[in-house]
């Protein structure tokens, strides 16, 4: 079960980017089995379906195709919404992408591409939403960022583009807390393992096995401890926050094993559940 309450965002309605896979599926489950009416988007509109079909055995879920990097598309996904639903209470910007590539390498298509999704993006989400509802009603915004606090190597892209959106996350925090929204972001560490992620990595680059004996949990983290994050984030509890990352990478952002050695261990067992069990 999740350590949430039953029915903690019932008659809410959340909108989640790239929800269909990965953490975003995992956020999108969770609001689900705790009352939330969720609008999962994508580009691609056979995949975000075929989330929906198995979502929706746990709730109210509806699916949109959408190109987060496309302005027409952002505002037509959430007049969609609006036309559905009637309102907005919770964005998760989750959708994103990027590629393993040395910078020096990199083409100016393929650093566009990375940037106007996951920056770009971001931003058209987080204005429109604003636009169109939060303004006039508030509303709670939460960014999916990543573990690019000291540089990202082979990332370059999107480690350039997650700081961007940490960035403009304090600017609207600030901006927009008159209208009373929140917003912040959480960051994933660079070994939570999904399925979804992994397969778009090769097996020379394997970024989570060779991340993991960098953390001081010495595991891999789950998407459902992204999840549990990002909604206590949107949960009342969280009324005091604004401008704030929360990092969930079990430490890994803070150790270098020059300074402490951390031997093998598993003191600190993962957090997961199944949504579908829960709802029997």
């Amino acid at each position: 079960m999740s350590i949430f309450r039953s029915g903690l965002f019932k008659d809410k309605v959340a909108i989640v980017t790239g929800g269909g896979t990965g953490i975003g599926k995992a956020i999108s489950e969770e609001l689900l089995v705790l009352g939330a009416r969720v609008v999962i988007a994508s580009r691609n509109q056979d995949k975000v379906a075929d989330a929906a079909k198995e979502l929706c055995k746990l709730g109210d879920v509806t699916s949109f195709r959408c190109n987060i990097r496309k302005e027409e598309d952002v505002k037509t996904l959430v007049k969609n919404t609006l036309d559905k639903y009637g309102r907005i209470d919770y964005l998760v910007n989750n959708g994103g992408g990027q590629f393993p590539c040395p910078a020096a390498d990199m083409s100016l298509k393929g650093w566009n591409a990375v940037i106007e999704t996951n920056l770009t993006g971001t931003y058209l989400m987080s204005r429109e939403v604003y636009n169109q509802y939060f303004k006039d009603h508030g509303g709670v915004v939460v960014n999916i960022i990543a573990d690019m606090f000291r540089g990202f190597p082979m990332m370059s892209h999107t480690g350039a583009a997650r700081a961007g959106v940490e960035n403009i996350t304090k600017s609207f925090a600030i901006e927009w807390a008159e209208q009373g929204v929140r917003v912040n972001c959480i960051a994933p560490g660079s070994t939570i393992y999904s399925p979804t992620a992994a397969a778009n990595y090769s097996t020379e680059f394997a970024p989570f096995e060779h991340s993991r004996p960098g953390v001081p949990s010495k595991r891999l983290g789950t998407t459902q401890e992204v999840s549990s994050a990002v909604c206590f984030l949107l949960s009342p509890g969280s009324q005091f926050i604004s401008g704030a990352t929360l990092r969930v990478d079990g430490g890994g952002s803070l150790y270098s094993p020059l300074m402490w050695k951390i031997d093998e261990h598993k003191n600190i067992p993962s957090y997961s559940w199944d949504p579908y069990k829960s709802k029997l």
